[in-house]
């Protein structure tokens, strides 16, 4: 019986290598978000930050294989519930489970709510993550449960509200940011609103808002 033979030691190590560096980050990601140092990273790995570098070159190549597939997951999900379910409870829904999978970690908090203007991988990702939140509002707003007023800049205003709310209470109240998103999203309901003082963000805007560096 022939045996397969092993991966070369070189090739072994550079995928093991590559997996350190990946748990180290997703740690230092999720505690102190997108910013969190590099050499740290590398240094907590135990390995050289040239060997970071060379398995990813740029801080968006490690945030990507980091937290990219976690939201394509979320995607797919949220996709494939979104038009099944009440148009009230569907807009909720979404909103409540995306500030769920962003709650406990700081850096894909980060990742949802920041654009990366330079990098093709994540402005997909960014589009559909709009294109679905933009169907839950539209599928909420033609059923007439949603007000009409409302804008997906307003949805992403939300979003960072609730990561400050996360971010201040997280270790007295680790789950008090849904009780003030519910409050926030009773709101949004059409019926008994009252107008609003300030106009919602353009895209133009909000995009250049998004892609603030020190967001």
């Amino acid at each position: 019986m022939s045996v397969a033979p092993s991966s070369p030691p070189s090739r072994r190590d550079a995928r093991l290598n590559r997996e350190l560096l990946m748990g180290h980050a997703r740690a230092a990601f999720a505690e102190h978000g997108v910013t969190a140092s590099l050499e740290r990273i590398a240094r907590d790995a135990g390995l050289a930050i040239g060997t970071l570098y060379r398995h990813f070159p740029h801080r968006i190549d490690l945030l990507v294989a980091v937290y990219g597939e976690t939201l394509r997951e979320f995607l797919d999900g949220a996709e494939s519930t979104l038009d099944s379910a009440d148009p009230w409870d569907g807009f909720v829904g979404f909103l409540d489970a995306l500030c769920s999978a962003r709650a406990n970690d700081r850096g894909f908090s980060d990742f949802v709510s920041r654009r990366f203007p330079d990098d093709e991988r994540t402005e997909a990702l960014h589009n559909r993550l709009c294109q679905l939140a933009e169907r839950a509002l539209f599928r909420g707003q033609e059923a007439g449960v949603v007000r009409p007023d409302i804008t997906t800049a307003d949805l992403v205003m939300l979003l960072w509200a609730s990561s400050g709310i996360v971010e201040a209470t997280a270790e007295v109240a680790p789950q008090v940011w849904r009780r003030h998103l519910h409050v926030v999203l009773d709101g949004f309901r059409a019926t008994e609103r009252h107008g609003l003082p300030e106009p919602p963000l353009d895209d133009e805007r909000l995009y250049q808002a998004m892609a603030r560096p020190n967001r």
